[in-house]
């Protein structure tokens, strides 16, 4: 365990307030039921992974903490205020930043103007500087900053996506699956890039991820879901050990 690691659960032992609380959250597609009451924390400077197989309602979690669709039951609080009824726009504007599934970056624009869409939620300020933060992270970007969105390769567009949300300044960062149909060596460097910015500036990351092996591998806290209804938290050490978790999601056998 690093110093940070026992910090960071030296706080969540004292029972600090999380930084981001689900509590009893239903969200509904119509009439039916996406999430059943879902219970989770984020801790600030943790990474927490949710994983679950295709369906599970991990993406409807992601997408109801940013407000759409919205939670028809529950609470959400993200540093101690109630953003359950908030319109997407604003909790944009709280510091959470998303990189939402199927990257959506802008395909005509080119990697410049996509970065420059991330910064303008806030002031340009610091445009410079946060550009020049992520074209280190992501070399890549660096070298294609005039070519449009929609000529880069698949894992080009989902450090674009990263990119584009850490341009925002963000303290929690919320991530749809960024390993989707990349290649295992990309899926590799993206989840390297995410610990670096956990472990050298501190950002707190949700993460939802299909690719359980790498995602509890990474995760301080990891929960999984089943069907919209949490199943099982722990550490993503005693995730990945646990017989049922390997047994779903490690072992080549996905439901």
């Amino acid at each position: 365990m690093t110093a940070a690691t026992s910090i960071q659960q030296a706080a969540i032992d004292a029972g600090r307030q999380p930084l981001l609380s689900v509590r009893g959250v239903k969200t509904y597609y119509g009439n039916i039921i996406a999430l059943k009451g879902v219970d989770m924390d984020v801790h600030e400077g943790e990474i927490v992974t949710l994983i679950g197989a295709n369906g599970a309602g991990k993406s409807t979690l992601m997408m109801t903490i940013f407000g759409n669709p919205r939670a028809r039951e529950g609470k959400i609080t993200y540093a101690g205020q109630d953003i359950t009824k908030m319109a997407t726009h604003e909790i944009a504007r709280m510091s959470i930043a998303q990189s939402p599934e199927g990257r959506r970056i802008f395909p005509r624009m080119t990697v410049f103007e996509n970065l420059q869409m991330g910064a303008s939620l806030h002031n340009m300020a610091h445009f410079d500087q946060d550009l020049e933060r992520v074209c280190t992270l992501f070399p890549r970007l660096k070298e294609r900053l005039q070519q449009r969105g929609g000529t880069l390769s698949g894992g080009e567009q989902q450090m674009l996506a990263i990119a584009r949300a850490l341009m925002s300044r963000p303290k929690l960062l919320l991530l749809d699956e960024p390993s989707l149909g990349l290649a295992p060596l990309i899926v590799k460097q993206i989840f390297e890039i995410i610990k670096e910015l956990n472990q050298k500036d501190g950002m707190t990351v949700f993460l939802v991820e299909q690719n359980a092996y790498h995602a509890l591998k990474l995760a301080h806290r990891g929960y999984v879901m089943v069907t919209g209804n949490i199943t099982m938290s722990g550490t993503g050490k005693e995730l990945l050990e646990n017989p049922q978790v390997r047994a779903a999601y490690l072992e080549g056998g996905h439901h």
